[in-house]
Formats: C-alpha cells, sequence, structure tokens
C-alpha cells in the first residue's frame, strides 16, 4: 500500500449503479486502511516491555517471578476480569462507532431512494443503541467488580 494521500470526491446528480460500485469500493479500502492503522496502534501499544535488573542474580530471579505473577505482587481476578470486560467493551464501542460511519455514508448515498433511507436510518439507530448499551455496560460492570471487590 502506498503512502500517498487518497480522496474520494462524490459530486450531486445520478450516481450509475457502477458509479455507486466504484465509490463503496474506495470507501471499503479507505475504512480498512484506517481499521487496519487503529488495529496496529493498539498492538504496539499493548506490546510488553522487558525490564532488566540490576540487584545481581537474586534481584533477576526474583523479578522474573514477580513477571510472570508468581510473587507477591500477584494481580487479582477481579482486576483481570475487569481489564477483559474494559477492552471488549472498548472494541463494541469502536465497533458502534464505525458502523454509525458507514450508516452516515449509506444515508449520504441513497439518492433519495425511500428504502435506502430507511436502512441507512436503521443502521444509524441500531448503532446509536448499541454504543449506548456499551457505555452502561462498562458502568455496571465496573460498578459491580468494585462492590464485589470492596474498593469503594
Amino acid at each position: 500500500m502506498s503512502n500517498s494521500t487518497k480522496y474520494v470526491f462524490v459530486t450531486g446528480g445520478v450516481t450509475s449503479s457502477l458509479g455507486k460500485g466504484i465509490i463503496s469500493a474506495s470507501l471499503a479500502k479507505l475504512l480498512q486502511a484506517i481499521i487496519l492503522s487503529v488495529f496496529a496502534i493498539i498492538g504496539i501499544a499493548a506490546a510488553p516491555v522487558p525490564v532488566f535488573a540490576a540487584n545481581g542474580p537474586a534481584g533477576s530471579i526474583k523479578e522474573g517471578v514477580d513477571g510472570v505473577g508468581g510473587g507477591e505482587n500477584q494481580p487479582k481476578l477481579e482486576e483481570g476480569i475487569k481489564t477483559v470486560v474494559n477492552v471488549l467493551l472498548f472494541l463494541l464501542g469502536a465497533i458502534a462507532v464505525i458502523v454509525i460511519i458507514i450508516g452516515g455514508i449509506r444515508y449520504a448515498t441513497s439518492n433519495g431512494d425511500a428504502g435506502s433511507i430507511k436502512g441507512a436510518k436503521d443502521t444509524i439507530l441500531y448503532a446509536v443503541i448499541g454504543l449506548v448499551v456499551a457505555i452502561l455496560a462498562y458502568a455496571i460492570v465496573n460498578f459491580v467488580i468494585d462492590a464485589f471487590s470492596g474498593s469503594r
């Protein structure tokens, strides 16, 4: 994939079926590039960073044991569950935002067709509902985990 900037211009008027296909394919490629970039950034941010000890062999062994979760500083089960659920809800929210964008594109390219407009509006509506559910689920999960772990 080249590093050149790509633009998609959609002008007014009636677009033929071939034109709609070309526009859809172009937008799909752009969205694919954006999604791959987001996942690459998330992957880089989540990469583990090695830490080397300067305390001699005993310190190195202790840090190694702590690093794999066998020492005194073991993460709690609640923290692990909370982290997994938060990551999944973040992904759900990101997908909902992408679906909202796709619904907006469908609405903009509907050319006044009542069926296409209704489908695009439904897509946006369901995506917004999904986003609200994701936000509420995030709040509920964090509240329940904090209530059971005694952090509050």
